[in-house]
C-alpha cells in the first residue's frame, strides 16, 4: 500500500470514532405513573399517539425511562427522584395528582407533563390554568364537576331513601374532593351519603363489609389510579355484593362494571404525549396552557345489569353514549 493511501485509510478510522461520539444524545423522556405496570397497554398507546403527533417515536429518536408505583404512591418520591437523577430531558406524570406532586417536588427545573383527573391550581401543580408558571403543565380529565351528575345516576337506580356511598382514596386529594363534592351534593337532596375509604386491597375489602352491614343500595367509586388498577377486584366484590356501581372511567365499566361517566383518560395521555414532544422541541412549560377535559361519556353496562339482575331505568339508557349488550 502506497504511504499516501495508508495515510488516507488511518485519518478515516480515527475520524469515525469521533464522528460517532459527535452525533447528538437521543432525549430521554422519564414516565412517572401511579398505575400499575399491566395496566401499560391502556395508557401508552396514547401517549405514544399525542408524542408521534409531535414528530417522535420511542427507540427512533426518542428514549423512554418507565417507572411505575403499582398503586403505592408511597414509592412516587422515590421514583421520581430516580428519573432526576437520570437526568431526563422531561418527566410525563401520568394518572394521579399524586405522582405530579412527586414530580414537582423532586424538581424545579426539569420540565413535567402530568394527565390527572383532578384540579391542577387547588394543590399547586400550576399558577393558573392559562399561565402555569414554573416547569410544570398538562392536561386534566378534571373529575369534580361530574360527580354530582354520578350521584344522579346512583338515585335512579334505587329506591327513594336508600342509602348511597362513595368510596375514595385518602391519599389522593382529587378522590378526596369528590367526596366534598358529593357531600355537598348529596346535603342539599337529602340524600343520605356514607364515605369510605380505601388504599389497599386489604381496605377494599374492609369497605364492601361495611357497606352490606349499612344495606348500600349503590356505590360510586371516584376516580383514583389505585381505583383504576384494580377495577377486576372491585367489579368481582361488586358482583359478590350484588351492587351496582358506577365508575369514573370507561375502561371500568368494560371490565364488568355497571356504569362509568367522566372524560376520557386516553384523550389526556395523548394531549400529554403531545405536550411532551412539543417541550423537547424548545417549548416551555410555563406558557402552554393546561389542556381541561370537555367531552364525558356515559356508558352502560347492560350485561352486567342483567347478571345483577338490576332493571337500567330508560331516562339513563336514552342518555347513554354507548351501552354494553
Amino acid at each position: 500500500m502506497k504511504r499516501r493511501e495508508f495515510i488516507a485509510l488511518l485519518g478515516s478510522v480515527v475520524a469515525w470514532p469521533l464522528a460517532a461520539r459527535a452525533q447528538p444524545a437521543m432525549p430521554v423522556i422519564g414516565f412517572l405513573s401511579s398505575l400499575a405496570r399491566a395496566d401499560l397497554g391502556l395508557v401508552i398507546p396514547g401517549f405514544h399517539e399525542g408524542l408521534n403527533g409531535a414528530g417522535f417515536v420511542e427507540g427512533r429518536n426518542i428514549a423512554m425511562e418507565y417507572r411505575w408505583a403499582e398503586g403505592d404512591y408511597q414509592r412516587l418520591p422515590g421514583l421520581a427522584d430516580d428519573l432526576v437523577k437520570q437526568k431526563v430531558a422531561v418527566i410525563a406524570a401520568i394518572s394521579g395528582t399524586p405522582s405530579a406532586l412527586a414530580a414537582k417536588a423532586a424538581t424545579a427545573t426539569i420540565p413535567i407533563v402530568f394527565a390527572i383527573g383532578g384540579d391542577p391550581v387547588a394543590p399547586g401543580l400550576v399558577a393558573s390554568l392559562n399561565r402555569p408558571g414554573g416547569n410544570v403543565t398538562g392536561a386534566s380529565f378534571y373529575t369534580s364537576p361530574v360527580v354530582t351528575k354520578r350521584l344522579d345516576l346512583a338515585r335512579e337506580l334505587v329506591p327513594e331513601g336508600s342509602v348511597i356511598a362513595t368510596l375514595i382514596n385518602p391519599a389522593n386529594p382529587p378522590s378526596v374532593e369528590e367526596a366534598r363534592s358529593l357531600q355537598a351534593a348529596a346535603a342539599d337532596l337529602g340524600q343520605r351519603l356514607l364515605i369510605l375509604q380505601a388504599s389497599t386491597l386489604g381496605q377494599l375489602q374492609d369497605a364492601f363489609a361495611t357497606m352490606k352491614q349499612q344495606q348500600v343500595r349503590a356505590l360510586i367509586v371516584s376516580s383514583d389510579p389505585f381505583f383504576f388498577s384494580e377495577r377486576v377486584k372491585l367489579v368481582v366484590l361488586m358482583a359478590r355484593d350484588a351492587l351496582p356501581t358506577i365508575f369514573a372511567d370507561r375502561e371500568q365499566a368494560e371490565a364488568g362494571g355497571l356504569m362509568s361517566y367522566g372524560a376520557s383518560r386516553s384523550d389526556a395521555y395523548r394531549q400529554a404525549g403531545n405536550y411532551v414532544g412539543r417541550i423537547v422541541k424548545g417549548e416551555k412549560p410555563a406558557e402552554l396552557p393546561v389542556i381541561l377535559a370537555t367531552k364525558f361519556h356515559l356508558l352502560v353496562n347492560l350485561k352486567t345489569a342483567r347478571s345483577l339482575a338490576i332493571d337500567v331505568p330508560m331516562t339513563v339508557l336514552a342518555r347513554a353514549d354507548e351501552v354494553i349488550e
